[in-house]
């Protein structure tokens, strides 16, 4: 069996989205030959207090196969993505020997979705003329923007509707047009080096 990435994620639509992101990115970077272990969910707010992260990530090891190592992906929110990332990262190297990438999306999942509208044109209802806001990462309430982008008696529904965007957004306008995704990206390929995985 192969290796395998853990992601830890915040909430029930990232559990089915975060794997289906990762493989993605995997593609671009050329890499088939490794596996997207089952998520591990931890509310938002939990997940920042002391001992919650550790404990996601020790259960993560232990109850998932072939583990070469880990995403925690979660919102921002309100806070720094910079100052919070710098203190999850140094709890998880605390916790585990095994490489842990960190990523916050500024303020939320759904930013990195607005920052490329135009490829999510026709698909479950976004208008088509939809476009990208000019700075998608300042906004604040992005799953009630891209209900403003829906047809009539549609609204965004993150159960419903994340997959389905995740695996049609394009990456690169997310990369150019949100910092924070173009770290995760970045942060993806950090990981599977750090796995001994060439890209």
């Amino acid at each position: 069996m192969s290796l395998a990435v853990a992601p830890i994620v915040e909430g029930h639509a990232e559990v089915e989205s975060v794997p289906l992101l990762l493989r993605r990115i995997f593609a671009k970077l050329g890499v088939s030959d490794i596996q997207v272990a089952r998520p591990f969910r931890v509310k938002r707010n939990r997940v920042v207090k002391p001992g919650e992260l550790e404990r996601a990530i020790s259960q993560t090891i232990r109850d998932r196969a072939e583990v070469g190592g880990i995403m925690v992906l979660i919102d921002s929110d309100d806070d720094c993505p910079a100052e919070l990332g710098v203190q999850l990262l140094d709890r998880a190297k605390k916790t585990t020997q095994m490489p842990v990438s960190i990523v916050l999306a500024h303020r939320e999942f759904e930013c990195w979705l607005l920052a490329s509208k135009e490829s999510l044109r026709g698909i479950n209802g976004i208008l088509e003329n939809a476009t990208a806001p000019p700075d998608p990462e300042n906004i604040r309430g992005a799953k009630e923007h891209l209900t403003r982008n829906m047809t009539r008696g549609r609204r965004y529904l993150a159960v419903d509707d994340q997959v389905t965007f995740a695996e049609k957004f394009d990456l690169n306008d997310a990369r150019q047009r949100c910092p924070s995704f173009d770290k995760c990206y970045r942060e993806v390929e950090r990981l599977l080096h750090a796995m001994g995985v060439a890209t």
